[in-house]
């Protein structure tokens, strides 16, 4: 089971309380988990990547094992503790300013 933290605005917005989770077959991959995301909760897409290209929206930042995947390949497969739901997979909004 993969665990998916979200901001807590996209939580409202999906209607959602607490974690995600998902049942996907491997190999898993930030693209398929995002994808399971956007086709489960379709009030998301175009709020955690764009529409067309499929790129992360500014401000938005991917992290697993205390690592940013952020900039890391979508096609790259996910941590094994992500996958087995040791760990959770997290979208994190960015803050800037100062």
């Amino acid at each position: 089971m993969i665990r998916v933290t979200i901001p807590a605005h996209l939580r409202t917005l999906a209607r959602v309380e607490g974690e995600l989770e998902f049942e996907l077959d491997p190999p898993v991959t930030q693209d398929v988990l995002l994808t399971a995301i956007e086709d489960r909760y379709p009030m998301l897409k175009g709020t955690i990547r764009d529409h067309v290209t499929k790129k992360r929206r500014p401000f938005i930042r991917f992290f697993a094992c205390e690592e940013d995947l952020s900039h890391e390949s979508l096609d790259a497969p996910l941590p094994q503790k992500v996958v087995n739901g040791e760990e959770p997979y997290m979208v994190v909004g960015g803050i800037a300013g100062g």
